[in-house]
């Protein structure tokens, strides 16, 4: 059975090795910063950059910008602009040495949170519990794809072998794109996100990173970013990656984006049992709001996630929610060790 390469990997490396010699070049002491922000999909990235004559060291150093509104799905009608405030910066790994990624919130003509701002929503939220500084860990999985949407190396007309031999696999015939996966884990190092892990999935050409543990909101900012340096690192190679959570029908694994969360109580050991106590309360919060957070879990109120929460692939159905101990089809899944223990450990926090 042959395996198609949907993109031109001699193209590619051919381009690799022109650009190098400009990314030589002196900057003269200019620096370049790539303003990103969400555009009005709520899951894609957008980003154009900005010459400096200093080196910005935190976000506030940066000026408030702007971008046509209407070419984003953004403007409102009072003109189309839409100002981007930097929220957090990062160091740039397509243009290494002091350049920067400024992940951006965006804001409307008077300054105030855009509608597709969901951040300063979140931000309100996690100063009003920074007492109990939440913990996140994210665990975002992903698919690889070719230019024309098939999955990445998979045979042109056919599909690999089923499942079993992929997930955490070794060779050729089981893991097909570890090289984007070792590409964005250190890329993410060089740009200051806490990437914490990476594993090949279940399904061939599916893989997935973990970031974390981050207190408050730095836990979206550093999920944001990481997504538009593995945006970019696919860029570079030819290939597209998929965030849908069911990138191929039938009995194939999807993509989701797992959290694990704990907050200070969860965290500490007592005789009393008050963090196992912490988290029984949590779950049980959980499960009294489930489809109410179900419409928030994708920017389809929901409907994205249909098509993979059908109590299968290790998935709860959509409808009903479920907790347990090292279950991984449960909607809440808790760490046998975190039962064993009666609380969350800080190397539990990173599973």
């Amino acid at each position: 059975m042959s395996y198609g390469r949907s993109h031109k990997r001699a193209r590619t490396d051919n381009i690799s090795e022109l650009n190098a010699k400009y990314m030589a070049l002196d900057q003269q002491n200019n620096f370049q910063v790539m303003y990103i922000w969400i555009d009005a999909t709520q899951e894609n990235l957008r980003g154009k950059t900005k010459t400096f004559d200093f080196e910005p060291k935190v976000a506030s150093d940066l000026p408030i910008w702007n971008f046509d509104g209407t070419s984003t799905g953004q403007s409102l009608g009072e003109g189309s602009d839409v100002y981007i405030r930097p929220v957090a910066l990062y160091r740039d790994p397509f243009r290494p040495g002091p350049n920067k990624i400024a992940l951006c919130e965006t804001l409307t003509h008077d300054e105030k949170p855009h509608p597709t701002n969901t951040r300063q929503q979140c931000l309100d939220v996690m100063e009003k519990a920074k007492d109990q500084e939440p913990w996140f860990g994210m665990e975002q999985e992903f698919t690889l794809l070719g230019a024309d949407k098939h999955p990445y190396n998979w045979p042109v007309n056919g599909f690999p072998a089923p499942q079993g031999p992929y997930y955490c696999g070794v060779g050729a015939d089981r893991v097909f794109g570890r090289h984007i996966l070792e590409a964005h884990y250190r890329a993410c190092m060089y740009a200051g996100i806490k990437i914490s892990g990476s594993n090949v999935e279940s399904m061939p050409s599916q893989f997935e990173y973990q970031v974390g543990p981050c207190e408050g909101i730095e836990m979206g900012d550093s999920l944001w970013v990481s997504r538009y340096i593995l945006h970019r690192i696919c860029e570079d190679y030819g290939v597209v990656c998929s965030l849908d959570p069911k990138p191929v029908l039938g009995e194939w694994s999807g993509a989701g984006c797992h959290l694990n969360f704990s907050t200070n109580v969860m965290r500490t050991p007592s005789e009393d049992g008050a963090g196992w106590r912490a988290i029984e309360e949590a779950v049980h919060k959980l499960s009294k709001v489930h489809m109410h957070h179900i419409a928030y879990y994708d920017p389809h109120g929901g409907r994205d996630n249909e098509r993979r929460l059908i109590g299968a692939n290790q998935t709860e159905t959509v409808d009903a929610f479920s907790s347990g101990v090292a279950d991984r089809e449960a909607s809440v899944r808790i760490p046998r060790q975190v039962f064993a223990d009666k609380c969350v450990s800080a190397c539990t926090e990173k599973n």
